[in-house]
Formats: structure tokens, C-alpha cells, sequence
């Protein structure tokens, strides 16, 4: 339930108490960071969890998860040439987006951070849905692009199945977050396809035009999933901010500097200037366009240490390229005849918007980065609390028998 909203206002007005119930295969679509990760042995095929993990995982992230972009197959590969990143694909997929870290003493002591699609699941299942006949997963590999090929060609698979296994029912998407974005890229993709297999997609919270806030602090200091105590036996948020930096699904975020908003997100840098022996402070603002150069120079001396070795990891113009294509392909998708759109968004949890860093900074930038205990500010606006309420706008070609409806929520689901 949100606010009064419930998901299966979604599915129609059929009544649960069917026996058996007439249901229609459901299919959830993970965020960015809402999937888990395995990193798998090239010799042995070992596999280990990488994310999500509690003990020695910030050690663990830097030695499997760290990875750099390479511009000739658009695809993130992992620094560490002996193991390879992949999603685990048990439980009809639904095991890699329940519980992130499904040990048992993170479910015994029932930490909920963890928790991803772990609720809606159990709702689904107590309201008739069985899993591999209508109700899948759809975990991926976050790092990459929204529209490269193997995420592109697993969701089809996905839908194929789900379908086929339902005895020939269409799909119902439920995506949350960047789910929403590599949906639309496959709609886009592949429009065939989607309107063979989908009957409806709900789509939660999906930064369409970007999520400025978020985005702009994690290419700058990086993101931390959660705070206080807990962070220290998580992820730090330097470590994540170097994975970051090479991940094209980072990139694809960042605001729509093309999009009609009603203000545009801004960085606002505090600079100390000096003249003639007078110190004066003052406020320089960059909008999504003159961020780049922003970016360039905050991080053009930005580097890791992997395996003795430094790596320089700039502000990456590759994946700015194809980001830049991308959004393009995002432009041009279409909901088909026929397949019913829902879009949910939060309006009232404060949400990161503009981007300013608590203290004066001196001229190089990268003086005040390579601080990592320095943070920027966030603006607030209202919304998700990633996703800003005028930052969900889907700007998306509507045909003329296709419905597009929208619900504001005052609450989390």
C-alpha cells in the first residue's frame, strides 16, 4: 500500500479469492545497486558474494567489484583479470533482488537495510503468485550501461519466460528506480518485442530526466547507502566513488540538460579569490552543461591503487559519449498499442537537488576531494529520496490506445 494506492489497482479489478486465481506473470526490476553481486573464479569457478556483503566488504569491493571502462565494447570490466562479475540467477531470479545480503545472521537479526524487493515478494506470493510460473526476477549487472546488449537480450529471455511459462499470458513489469531507465531503453530497443510480451509496466520512482542531486555527489565524493555506525562494516563511500566513476549507468543519470526545468539542478562552489593581497569569497553556480567542466577538474588527478599499481580515473568523456547516445535512445521509446503505463513517485521525503560543499574552496578543487571526509551539501527539494518529484517527468511517446496514469506518495512502500 502507498497512501492509499494499492499495486493491484494496477492489475485490474479481479478479485484474490479466484480458485484458482486468473493472474498474470509479474516480472521485478531492480535499481542501481539492487542486485547481488557474484564474483566467479576464472580456474576454479568459485564464487563469492561481493555485493551485497557486511563482513570485509569494502576490502572485498576493492579487490573484485573496482572496475574501469573500455571504450571499444562499451562494457565496465573488472580490474581484477581473474574473476568475473555476474548476477546469480536462482529462484527464477527473484533470489537477487530479495534480500542483498541473504546470510543467515543478517536474517536472523532481520536487517532490514538489506531488503530490497524482499516485502513485495512475500505480498505477491501471500496474494496467489508462484514463483517461476507468474512471478520472476530481473537482477543485472548495475555497473553497465541501461542499453548494452547483455542486459538488453537477459531481459528479453526474462519476458520470454515469464511468458511461455504463464501458458501465454503477457508480462507485468514492476520496475523500481534505474530499472525504470533500462525498461525504457529495451521499449525502445526492441518495441516488438515489448509489445508482444508486456501487458502492463509500473514503474516506481524512475529518474527519467536524471537525478541531479545524487548523481552530482557521487561523480564528485561518491555515495554511501547507509550512515552513522553501520557504515564502517559497509562499503565506504570513497570506495564506491571509484567504481563510479567508470560505470556508463552513473553517467546515463545525470540531469537531462535538454529537459524544461522548472529550475534548472545546479553545483554551487564557495571559492576563495585573491587580489591584491584581499581575500574575498564567492559563489559560482554550474548548470547540467558546465558541470562537465566541473567534473573535469575536480577529478583529472583522481586515481586508485589496485594491486600496487595507480590507475588515473578521470572524469570519463567515453562514457559521457555514450551516456549522451543513450539519452537519445531513452528520447525515442514509445509504449505500443495497448500496453497500459503507470507511473509512482514519491513528493514528500527530502531530496538531494543542488550540490554546494559546506566550506570555502581554494581555486584547485581536487584539494578539497582529496579530503575524503569532506562532503557537499545537499539543496533539498521533495521527492524519493534519490529522485526528485520534477526530475520523474517520463517523456515518453503515448499512442493513442495506450493509458498513462500517475500516483504521488506520501510514504515508502
Amino acid at each position: 500500500m502507498m497512501g492509499g494506492f494499492s499495486f493491484f489497482q494496477c492489475f485490474g479489478n479481479g478479485s484474490f479469492d479466484d480458485d484458482p486465481p486468473q493472474l498474470d506473470p509479474v516480472l521485478l526490476i531492480s535499481g542501481i545497486g539492487g542486485s547481488i553481486l557474484h564474483s566467479k573464479g576464472k580456474k576454479l569457478g568459485l564464487e563469492t558474494r561481493v555485493w551485497v556483503r557486511i563482513l570485509l566488504a569494502d576490502l572485498e569491493f576493492k579487490k573484485k567489484v573496482w572496475s574501469i571502462y573500455n571504450p571499444q565494447t562499451g562494457y565496465t570490466e573488472s580490474l581484477d583479470k581473474d574473476t568475473q562479475l555476474l548476477v546469480p540467477e536462482d529462484d527464477y531470479g527473484l533470489y537477487a533482488i530479495d534480500i542483498l545480503d541473504p546470510s543467515p545472521v543478517i536474517k536472523c537479526l532481520h536487517v532490514t537495510d538489506v531488503y530490497y524487493f524482499h516485502n513485495m515478494i512475500e505480498m505477491l506470493i501471500k496474494f496467489g503468485y508462484k514463483k517461476g510460473t507468474t512471478l520472476f526476477g530481473y537482477g543485472y549487472d548495475f555497473r553497465q550501461s541501461n542499453r548494452i546488449d547483455k542486459l538488453m537480450e537477459g531481459l528479453k529471455v526474462k519476458l520470454e519466460t515469464a511468458y511461455k511459462a504463464s501458458g501465454g499470458r503477457k508480462v507485468n513489469i514492476i520496475s523500481h528506480s534505474m530499472g525504470g531507465l533500462l525498461v525504457s531503453c529495451f521499449l525502445s530497443l526492441h518495441n516488438d518485442v515489448f509489445a508482444k510480451y508486456v501487458n502492463k509496466w509500473i514503474c516506481i520512482a524512475c529518474p527519467f530526466q536524471g537525478a541531479p542531486g545524487c548523481i552530482n555527489d557521487s561523480l564528485l565524493t561518491g555515495l554511501q547507502f547507509v550512515e552513522g555506525l553501520e557504515s564502517f562494516f559497509f562499503v565506504s563511500r570513497w570506495t564506491m566513488h571509484q567504481l563510479l566513476i567508470e560505470c556508463p549507468s552513473i553517467y546515463e543519470m545525470l540531469a537531462n540538460p535538454d529537459f524544461n526545468w522548472k529550475r534548472q539542478p545546479l553545483i554551487q562552489v564557495w571559492r576563495k579569490q585573491s587580489k591584491d593581497d584581499e581575500t574575498s569569497v564567492e559563489l559560482e553556480s554550474f548548470d547540467p552543461v558546465e558541470s562537465i567542466n566541473l567534473f573535469e577538474d575536480a577529478l583529472r588527478k583522481n586515481e586508485l591503487d589496485f594491486d600496487g599499481k595507480k590507475i588515473a580515473l578521470p572524469f570519463n568523456y567515453a562514457i559521457l559519449k555514450w551516456a549522451s547516445n543513450t539519452r537519445q535512445v531513452l528520447n525515442n521509446a514509445k509504449l505500443p498499442d495497448g500496453v497500459s503505463f503507470y507511473s509512482i513517485y514519491g513528493t514528500s521525503f527530502e531530496t538531494p537537488f543542488d550540490v554546494c560543499p559546506s566550506i570555502p574552496l581554494s581555486t584547485e578543487m581536487e584539494l578539497f576531494l582529496l579530503n575524503r571526509q569532506w562532503q557537499m551539501d545537499l539543496k533539498q527539494s521533495k521527492g524519493w529520496g534519490y529522485l526528485p518529484r520534477i526530475g520523474k517527468c517520463c517523456r515518453m511517446s503515448l499512442s493513442s490506445n495506450s493509458s498513462k496514469n500517475g500516483w504521488s506518495s506520501t510514504k515508502r512502500w
